[in-house]
C-alpha cells in the first residue's frame, strides 16, 4: 500500500504540468515512464478492444494488462495489441479478481456485459482503483446507489463511457440550451430507431472450452447455455440489459442532463412491444416521464417534429421561444421562424474536454472527478430503469424522488434491486 500511495502523490504533483498541455494531442506529449498511469483492461468485446486502443494511444497510460473469460478474446486482442505495439509487454488475466488484487495497476476499463458492471466497480474501488466504466452505469437502481456510496468512502475517480458527452457538438447545444436564448424547456423528446435482431430457435449446449460461462453469468441467474444468449446478443435479454433502448439511452438522455438537469421525478408511464424470437428485453419502447417543470418523452420512432424524419436518434428541445433539434454530430435552431446551425451571440462558457479518455486520466492524476462522473451518471441513468421496470408491469409509476422508491407499488420497488447468484455475490450486497 506505501508503494501505491507514493506512487499516486507522484501522479498528483506532475498533474499540473499534464493539464498545461491538454490542448496538445497525446502523442505530442512526451511522459516520463515513472509519471505513467498503469492501466488494466477487464472485457475484451467490442467496446474492450475500442479502450485498449483509446488509451493505448495515450502517451500518459502505460496498458499492462488485458482480462477476458473467453481465452479466444483474450488471445486475439493479444495478438492484434502486439502486432500494433511489439516492444510492449502486455499480461492476461482470465479473471478480473486477478487484476484487482495487482497493487501496481492504477486504474481499469470495464467493458463487460451490463449486469457485471457495479459489482466489478465497487470491487475496484475497494481495491484502490480508479474506473472508467461503459455505459450503462449499472443494471438495477440499488447498484446505482452502491457504486455511489463505494465511490465516495474510498475516494476514487469514475468515468462513464459515453464518449459522445466529450463531442464539440453537445457542448455546444448544452451552451445554448443554458443561455436561455429558447426560453424556459418545457418539453424535450429523445429517439432511437432500430429493432433488435431476432434470436433463436434456442439452441441448448454445452459452454465452449473457450469460455468460463458460469463466471459470465456471475450474478445474474442460472440459465442453460445457449450461444444466442452470451457475448454481444446478451444485450437484448432482461437478465442482462434492456435492449436496444438500454444500449443507447445514455447516449442521447445524456444532452438532456448535460443540459437540463432535469430535478425531481414525479411519474414514468410506459409502453411498448415484445420481440420475436427468445430475446426479453422489448422490441420497442415509449415512455412518457414527468419531472418538475419539464416533460420528457422516449419513442423508439422519430417524433412528428421539423428534422426527426431524417435521424435515426436524436433530441428534440421545444423552448418557450425556439427549438433545438440534434444528435451526435448536429444542431439545427429555430427562432421566430428561422433555422440556423449556431447562435453567434451565445458565447462560448464550457471548458471543452480534452477527449474522453484523456479526461479520466487528467482526473486520475488531479484527483477531481471527471465531466461523465458517477454521481452526474447515475442521475441521468436512473430513469432508464425506472422506464423500463414500467413497462414490465405495464403500468403509470409515481416516483419519490427524495426516498428514491416508488409510491405505494411493493411489485415496482421489487425491481429496483436484483439479488444476486449467492455464489457471485462477492460484495456481500
Amino acid at each position: 500500500m506505501k508503494n501505491l500511495t507514493s506512487r499516486r502523490q507522484f501522479l498528483q504533483k506532475t498533474a499540473l504540468a499534464t493539464l498545461g498541455m491538454a490542448a496538445f494531442p497525446s502523442f505530442a506529449r512526451k511522459v516520463a515512464p515513472s509519471d505513467k498511469l498503469r492501466v488494466a483492461h477487464i472485457g475484451l468485446g467490442g467496446m474492450g478492444n475500442a479502450h485498449l486502443n483509446w488509451f493505448g494511444a495515450l502517451q500518459e497510460v502505460d496498458v499492462v494488462g488485458i482480462c477476458d473469460l473467453d481465452s479466444e478474446h483474450l488471445n486475439n486482442t493479444a495478438k492484434k495489441y502486439s502486432e500494433k505495439y511489439p516492444d510492449r509487454k502486455l499480461e492476461l488475466f482470465d479473471d478480473f479478481r486477478k487484476v484487482l488484487d495487482r497493487k501496481d495497476i492504477d486504474a481499469v476499463t470495464v467493458a463487460t456485459p451490463d449486469h457485471w458492471h457495479a459489482q466489478l466497480a465497487i470491487m475496484a474501488f475497494e481495491a484502490g482503483k480508479d474506473v472508467y466504466g461503459e455505459k450503462p452505469l449499472s443494471f438495477s437502481v440499488k447498484e446505482g446507489q452502491m457504486m455511489l456510496a463505494a465511490q465516495q468512502k474510498h475516494n476514487k475517480i469514475f468515468q462513464l463511457g459515453t464518449q459522445i458527452h466529450a463531442g464539440e457538438n453537445y457542448h455546444r447545444v448544452a451552451e445554448i440550451i443554458k443561455s436561455g436564448v429558447l426560453g424556459q424547456i418545457k418539453t424535450v423528446r429523445l429517439w432511437k430507431t432500430g429493432f433488435p435482431p431476432v434470436l433463436g430457435p434456442t439452441n441448448y449446449q454445452k459452454p465452449p472450452a473457450n469460455l468460463n460461462y458460469d463466471m459470465w453469468l456471475g450474478p445474474a441467474p442460472y440459465h442453460k447455455y445457449s450461444p444466442e444468449r452470451v457475448h454481444f446478443n446478451y444485450r437484448y435479454f432482461l437478465d442482462y440489459s434492456g435492449g436496444v433502448f438500454q444500449d443507447f439511452w445514455c447516449h442521447i438522455a445524456d444532452i438532456v442532463w448535460m443540459s437540463l438537469d432535469p430535478q425531481n421525478l414525479k411519474k414514468v408511464s410506459a409502453t411498448g412491444t415484445k420481440p420475436e424470437g427468445v430475446a426479453t428485453a422489448p422490441k420497442s419502447i415509449d415512455i412518457a416521464y414527468e419531472f418538475e417543470n419539464l416533460k420528457l418523452f422516449w419513442t423508439s420512432t422519430p417524433p412528428n417534429v421539423p428534422g426527426a424524419a431524417a435521424r435515426g436518434i436524436g433530441a428534440y428541445f421545444e423552448g418557450e421561444k425556439g427549438t433545438l433539434i440534434c444528435d451526435y454530430s448536429t444542431k439545427e435552431i429555430t427562432i421566430n421562424g428561422v433555422t440556423m446551425l449556431d447562435v453567434p451571440e451565445v458565447p462560448i462558457t464550457i471548458t471543452r474536454s480534452p477527449g474522453h479518455q484523456q479526461n479520466f486520466v487528467d482526473a486520475v492524476k488531479t484527483r477531481t472527478q471527471p465531466e461523465s462522473n458517477l454521481a452526474y451518471a447515475r442521475k441521468m441513468t436512473m430513469p432508464m430503469h425506472l422506464g423500463l421496470i414500467s413497462y414490465r408491469l405495464g403500468k403509470e409509476l409515481h416516483w419519490d424522488n427524495v426516498n428514491e422508491r416508488f409510491v405505494k407499488n411493493r411489485k415496482a420497488n421489487k425491481l429496483l434491486w436484483r439479488p444476486y447468484r449467492k455464489e457471485w455475490n462477492l460484495i456481500n450486497a
